[in-house]
């Protein structure tokens, strides 16, 4: 019999479940945080391993000699070894452009919020029953206010879209992959240096995938910066900041607002983890790396990743739509779309 593995199932895709087990396949669900141990010795007789979150190591792929396929539920591939799986001929897959709009969408919606001061003003409601507009309950417009935007790929253009268009924003962007002529083409004026987009922006979203080179790419120079009132969203990868840096800013009162959904280490927890001392503080916003989590959103990721399951079982070609480089380089089982 065929197996798939899928880890990480808290993460609940009933169709992608369903629809394995109606191809006869019998599948095993991990949970999250799983040891390494105890998935190489599920994944030992296994043709399919899907993961969301869950490290794919070397020793995970070596421990799986019928392995055909890795698909990645979602986007970020930085917790799979693909070297490893490329030096077996195993193709690695994931789901590129499910939640675009979802995700700027996210992002706009924690703009939103601090800048109007909304956490701080509903917890005094749900305290006090009634407040009165005082000083320390004044928000902010984003209609001729500055967006900063570190990385101008899909989701940073959606948001471009939303805060130029749809608010009256000026919208600068940082992006040494795009020229002036494409990001002007989305309404967005390039900006060469990272600091002197800071420094210019009221708000700033990160919107780049997480590599060598972006690893704590907002670090505590990146932060001294920006505007005091600045606020400061990331939506993409918790570790393309310096989240010590991050915290101390914070503490100190050196930043306007924070809105994350994504860390470096998840989950988040209210007491013993770097990022503990944000919790409670009226200018900050945790979500628990939810930007992508809506219906319509869903429907598309599980419909995708059953379609390359199908794909990768059916001996067939797998299609991979990312641009990611990682994934380019592949050169077994794989089609470009």
């Amino acid at each position: 019999m065929v197996k798939a593995v899928r880890t990480d199932r808290e993460l609940e895709c009933p169709s992608v479940d369903a629809g394995l087990r109606a191809h006869g396949v019998e599948l095993v669900t991990l949970p999250e945080g799983i040891s390494e141990d105890d998935l190489c010795a599920a994944v030992a007789d296994a043709d399919l391993l899907l993961m969301c979150y869950t490290p794919i190591t070397a020793r995970v792929i070596a421990a799986a000699p019928r392995l055909k396929g890795i698909v990645k539920y979602g986007v970020g591939i930085d917790a799979i070894d693909i070297p490893a799986a490329m030096a077996r001929g195993i193709p690695v897959v994931n789901i590129p452009d499910y939640a675009e709009e979802t995700v700027a969408e996210g992002a706009f919606a924690l703009m939103i919020a601090l800048a109007r001061r909304l956490p701080a003003i509903s917890s005094a409601v749900a305290d006090q029953g009634w407040i009165w507009p005082e000083s320390r309950w004044l928000g902010r417009d984003i209609a001729g206010a500055t967006l900063g935007l570190v990385g101008c790929g899909r989701i940073g253009r959606s948001l471009a879209r939303m805060a130029g268009v749809g608010f009256r924003a000026r919208v600068l962007g940082y992006d040494p992959y795009l020229d002036a002529a494409a990001m002007r083409g989305a309404g967005i004026e390039k900006v060469d240096a990272l600091p002197d987009l800071l420094a210019a922006s009221d708000f700033i979203s990160i919107h780049t995938v997480l590599n060598q080179s972006t690893r704590g790419m907002i670090g505590a120079a990146e932060l001294a910066c920006m505007k005091r009132t600045a606020i400061l969203i990331n939506v993409s990868r918790g570790a393309l900041v310096d989240e010590a840096a991050l915290v101390d800013a914070v503490m100190e009162g050196r930043l306007g607002g924070v809105g994350l959904d994504t860390y470096s280490l998840e989950p988040l927890r209210k007491a013993g983890h770097p990022m503990s001392p944000l919790y409670r503080h009226d200018n900050v916003i945790l979500l628990p790396h939810l930007a992508f989590f809506t219906v319509e959103a869903m429907q598309r990721l599980e419909a995708d990743t059953l379609a390359r399951c199908e794909e990768i079982l059916q001996g067939r070609p797998v299609t991979v739509r990312s641009n990611d480089p990682r994934l380019r380089a592949q050169r077994a089982g794989i089609r470009f779309a």
